[in-house]
């Protein structure tokens, strides 16, 4: 997001800070999503989420001023950090206790593989095409997909809704 927003003509230490008002939108996402799904159920709730992520990459395309980038910063950071710790829960509910370790550890790993090889992808994508557009919309599709994903996971049986 620094890149492009000084691609966009904005200064350096201004373009930092949309990724710093990212990471603060996070810690408020935290709790509302998780009021959310206590709510409204863990799973509902992380499709919306990924969702929102994905149309929120694509709106980068369309911004070009600080104050755009940090409403779609705000946005994205709270959804980000609110959708990361519901995958525990819905690894909880689908899979049990037992292998919960595992079932975890191998989620975040996947998602850790994808945020070491993102930038490298971006950087990739952006040395070929000179443009940052191709990124954020395969970024959305890939939000889109996991979306997919999610929806795709079987509903839970209500004895086991009432266990967890």
């Amino acid at each position: 997001m620094v890149s492009y927003a000084m691609l966009c003509g904005v200064a350096p230490m201004a373009a930092v800070t949309i990724y710093s008002v990212e990471g603060l939108a996070g810690l408020g996402g935290r709790l509302f999503y998780g009021v959310l799904a206590d709510r409204l159920g863990v799973k509902p709730v992380l499709i919306a989420g990924l969702v929102i992520q994905a149309i929120v990459i694509a709106a980068y395309l369309s911004v070009s001023q600080l104050d755009q980038f940090y409403v779609l910063a705000v946005i994205f950071g709270a959804t980000y950090g609110g959708v990361m710790p519901l995958y525990a829960v819905l690894a909880r509910e689908y899979f049990g206790q037992r292998i919960l370790g595992t079932v975890f550890g191998a989620a975040t790993m996947l998602s850790s593989l994808g945020m070491a090889l993102g930038p490298l992808a971006g950087g990739m994508v952006f040395d070929a095409y000179a443009s940052y557009h191709w990124l954020f919309i395969g970024s959305a599709l890939i939000g889109l997909g996991a979306a997919g994903i999610a929806i795709a996971f079987p509903p839970l049986p209500r004895r086991q809704l009432q266990m967890a």
